[in-house]
């Protein structure tokens, strides 16, 4: 008995350990293998089966994954196109299409005013209000050559809305070699608050005295506001595309739009009349009354357009300063109305201005390429728009026709906006269009401009031009401002 209360040696206790313990820690480490290998087979799983290209991979390789190109982007949307050829939401998230992208839209009241300095304040800054680098940079494959389709291939044609003729060119990118060999080139940096001007580059420009130099000259740059008007469908590709890229170039910007969008910035003004293209005299009306309450004495410019337009701000300002300085003249005092002149004749595109002797026989400034007003003329146009002399009630798409018919009936004529050489700086068509377009052919935009004659090739725009027209594609949006800010011959 007395070898019960008898201690086992510790070596002994330790064997006997190992022998329970051993089987145990081995089962327990193979417990954990098995576990890790389960948990990395469903969280792959659940990876793949929520990617948005799940179906176009292989659900046991991610790295199937095409890469994601700019080529992608590009849908063939062309002139006298007004919808895209594919749904943005069918193309890849790195062309910034998505509405998803955007999240909801944050509510505003109706007495909200937009802050138009907020892309400008960003771009100066550099940074976004979230801390984002801004303007967002562009990809160095938007330097290559690229037809409408994102394609490297030869040869391009292009339909004329309401004519027979069709632009036709033999090069891969008709854009880019118009651009290039126009030498069209912005005039200065678009953060730069600074412009160098040459008085003397202005058709028909004579020297008060015959000794004067042709020495570029410095000035400060006019503020301008950049308006353009769109639909909220637009929201989340051109507008973006536009904000992301030349906007914050301009003083201010604002899109006047079917929704307000504090973020872009846009806002939806109340007119008369249904939210539609027959009606778009109601609509610009509405759009100037809203710039001159709020902006009128915080800009010397105000520059509209549809959501279409390709803008180089800085060659915008640039112009407009050589312009008052060549006249010696002040545009909060001086009133000017410049931009594209279009002269219409006998039934060619009647339904533009109505058969009232100005819209079918006389001149405009065509929207579509944007006009500028000065603050002293938006500021007449304030006291008389509502005048029978300019059609207050008419519901009518040529809100271009309507606001020249009016602003000369009370003494604001038209600008001729060319340079020295003849050259326009305002362009109603795409760079490729202008640069190619067959001037041996009659057309109904040859017509238009048969007073100072209708030029291509290199005497197609002057190297300082404004604006293009009918750049509908995203894409193409920051494919040109590439070219022509962030690509050093069009390759890096």
């Amino acid at each position: 008995m007395a070898g019960l209360g008898k201690k086992k040696p510790l070596r002994e206790y330790v064997r006997m350990r190992k022998k329970v313990d051993g089987p145990m820690i081995w089962l327990f480490l193979i417990g954990v293998v098995i576990y890790g290998l389960v948990s990395n087979f469903i969280i792959t799983t659940s990876l793949v089966n929520t990617d948005p290209f799940s179906s176009a991979l292989d659900k046991n390789d991610l790295r199937n994954r095409p890469p994601f190109s700019w080529r992608q982007c590009f849908d063939g949307t062309g002139v006298g196109k007004k919808l895209p050829a594919i749904n943005a939401t069918t193309k890849p998230p790195g062309c910034k299409e998505h509405p998803s992208e955007l999240g909801a839209i944050p509510e505003v009241n109706d007495t909200w005013i937009p802050n138009v300095k907020m892309i400008r304040t960003m771009m100066l800054n550099g940074k976004d209000r979230n801390g984002n680098i801004f303007p967002p940079p562009l990809s160095k494959e938007l330097c290559e050559e690229m037809n409408n389709m994102g394609k490297e291939v030869r040869g391009g044609i292009q339909q004329v809305p309401g004519d027979s003729l069709q632009v036709r060119w033999d090069v891969t990118d008709g854009n880019k070699h118009a651009l290039y060999e126009s030498n069209i080139w912005p005039t200065g940096e678009l953060t730069s608050d600074y412009v160098t001007i040459s008085p003397w580059n202005h058709y028909g420009y004579k020297k008060s005295n015959p000794n004067e130099k042709e020495t570029p000259i410095v000035v400060p740059a006019p503020k301008v506001l950049c308006m353009v008007y769109t639909m909220e469908d637009a929201h989340a590709t051109r507008i973006r595309a536009i904000r992301e890229t030349w906007a914050g170039g301009c003083d201010g910007f604002l899109a006047f739009s079917t929704k307000s969008d504090p973020r872009l910035p846009a806002i939806h003004v109340q007119h008369a009349g249904n939210e539609e293209y027959g009606n778009m005299w109601q609509k610009v009306r509405s759009i100037w009354k809203f710039a001159g309450k709020h902006y009128l004495d915080q800009f010397d410019w105000f520059y509209l357009g549809g959501d279409d337009l390709f803008v180089l701000p800085h060659n915008l300002r640039t112009y407009l300063a050589s312009l008052t300085y060549k006249d010696k003249s002040d545009p909060r005092k001086k009133e000017y109305f410049v931009g594209h002149r279009i002269r219409l004749r006998g039934n060619k595109q009647q339904n533009r201005g109505g058969r009232d002797g100005f819209g079918m026989e006389g001149w405009f400034n065509t929207g579509g390429s944007g006009y500028s007003l000065s603050q002293a003329t938006l500021r007449k146009f304030l006291t008389v728009m509502d005048s029978s002399r300019c059609s207050p009630t008419k519901k009518c798409p040529g809100e271009d026709v309507e606001i020249s018919k009016c602003l000369k009936h009370f003494g604001i004529g038209l600008t001729d906006t060319r340079d020295a050489k003849g050259r326009e700086r305002f362009h109603f068509w795409t760079p490729e269009m202008r640069y190619y377009w067959d001037t041996s052919q009659d057309t109904w935009y040859s017509e238009s401009q048969r007073e100072w004659g209708l030029k291509n090739g290199t005497d197609c725009c002057a190297p300082d031009s404004v604006s293009f027209h009918y750049i509908k594609q995203p894409s193409l949006v920051r494919h040109l401002h590439a070219l022509l800010h962030s690509c050093k011959n069009g390759n890096s």
